[in-house]
């Protein structure tokens, strides 16, 4: 694994809200800390209500973790664009990730250890 990055099984039950409603619960997070960066929950797919994310055209390159690629959450009132991500394919040390996802934390979209 990369040296700045390590990833652990996130302890707890954890949710993911937008616009108050809950989008997803898991047991089965992870949590990626990253150089000094805040820790980022990483959700599996299969706990997370798809219906409320849409593919965007957006990618990032990260050095260490590869191409992310983006959704938009909509909500009720609003759509949050690019709010959540995700590696298809990620480098090999950081492999764990591959699928997951993982969301902006803002106003709107609250990621929390219940």
């Amino acid at each position: 694994m990369s040296d700045h990055i390590t990833i652990t099984p996130a302890q707890g039950t954890w949710v993911v809200r937008a616009g108050g409603a809950v989008l997803g619960e898991s047991t089965g997070a992870l949590e990626l800390r990253e150089g000094d960066y805040p820790p980022v929950i990483y959700f599996p797919r299969g706990d997370i209500a798809m219906a409320f994310l849409d593919g965007t055209d957006k990618t990032t390159h990260c050095p260490h973790k590869g191409e992310a690629s983006y959704f938009s959450v909509v909500t009720k009132s609003r759509t949050l664009e690019d709010a959540v991500w995700s590696y298809e394919d990620p480098k090999e040390d950081v492999a764990a990730i591959k699928g997951y996802l993982a969301f902006t934390p803002m106003e709107e979209i609250a990621i929390e250890r219940i």
